[in-house]
């Protein structure tokens, strides 16, 4: 017996999506409007350490050169596309799950990233983004002059 989870919110979301393209009521938000148009949304972990950020994103079945990560005015956005092989009915399948299409992320990031030095990593099926912390300005004693 398979355990399969059952979410119904995120079918009622994908409906009111596609009902809201339908009309061309679309949101005027650009990052609304993108999130319409993507097929599934990989899950991230964040994780903050002592001199960096670090984003591991699970994109199972996707090649590196179909991932793109830009980083604009404090906000890093991952995306991409993943593709399956042809689904047909004279192969046997019973049921399919896996998503194919377009993915996206975005992430708002601190002032106290270094937006510069940013690093990705795509290994195993999952992209590891490491984001440095500036170097902390420490407090420094200026002396007063007597007249």
């Amino acid at each position: 017996m398979n355990v399969t989870r059952y979410e119904p919110w995120v079918l009622m979301s994908r409906l009111h999506r596609d009902l809201d393209r339908l009309f061309n009521n679309l949101p005027t938000n650009a990052d609304e409007a993108q999130q319409a148009v993507v097929d599934w949304v990989p899950p991230v972990d964040i994780r903050e350490e002592q001199n960096q950020f670090v984003i591991h994103a699970d994109l199972p079945g996707v090649e590196a050169k179909d991932i793109d990560v830009t980083l604009e005015k404090g906000v890093l956005t991952i995306r991409g596309r993943r593709e399956l092989a042809t689904r047909d009915e004279k192969n046997g399948f019973r049921r399919v799950e896996r998503v194919a299409g377009e993915f996206y992320r975005r992430f708002s990031l601190p002032d106290t990233a270094d937006s510069q030095a940013v690093k990705a990593r795509f290994a195993n099926g999952v992209l590891e983004v490491a984001i440095p912390k500036q170097a902390q300005v420490l407090p420094r004693r200026i002396s007063v002059e007597a007249a």
